[in-house]
């Protein structure tokens, strides 16, 4: 399995994943983007990573909110995000996140992109990437995969 994942090196500067789709020239659907939410119920903060391809959104309103059962889910301000996952903002990534996120990926970032298997996400840092197929990370420890996360 390890030869399925691949890392790469790039310019900081084009770690967003616009920039980075308009400078290789990649079919925006490869890539996944993660965005850290949190929310509180009775006291109790429920932290956690969500991940959806690029050409998609985060449900946050509605279907984060529900599967963390908050009222209200947030997403993390960036110097919390940063701290917190040990990651620089621009190449946060749902592997090697604290244990107590949970880390829900879209369906649609499990399935073949008509661009190809592969998926495109963060590496911790900005300087780099990494690609997989899609299948396999949401086969990663504590990965949750859920249908409709992702909003079109």
């Amino acid at each position: 399995m390890a030869d399925a994942v691949l890392v790469t090196e790039i310019d900081p500067d084009l770690a967003d994943t616009a920039a980075l789709t308009e400078a290789y020239r990649l079919p925006p659907a490869a890539s996944a983007n993660c965005v850290l939410v949190a929310g509180r119920r009775e006291g109790e903060e429920r932290v956690a990573a969500a991940v959806v391809r690029a050409t998609t959104r985060a449900d946050v309103n509605a279907t984060v909110k529900r599967l963390l059962d908050v009222r209200k889910a947030s997403f993390l301000p960036m110097d919390r995000a940063v701290e917190e996952s040990g990651m620089e903002y621009g190449g946060i990534t749902p592997l090697g996140l604290p244990a107590r996120y949970r880390v829900l990926v879209d369906g649609r970032v499990a399935t073949d992109d008509p661009s190809g298997p592969t998926v495109i996400i963060g590496s911790g840092v900005r300087r780099s990437k990494i690609a997989l197929p899609g299948a396999l990370l949401a086969r990663a420890p504590g990965v949750e995969l859920i249908d409709g996360l992702a909003l079109a």
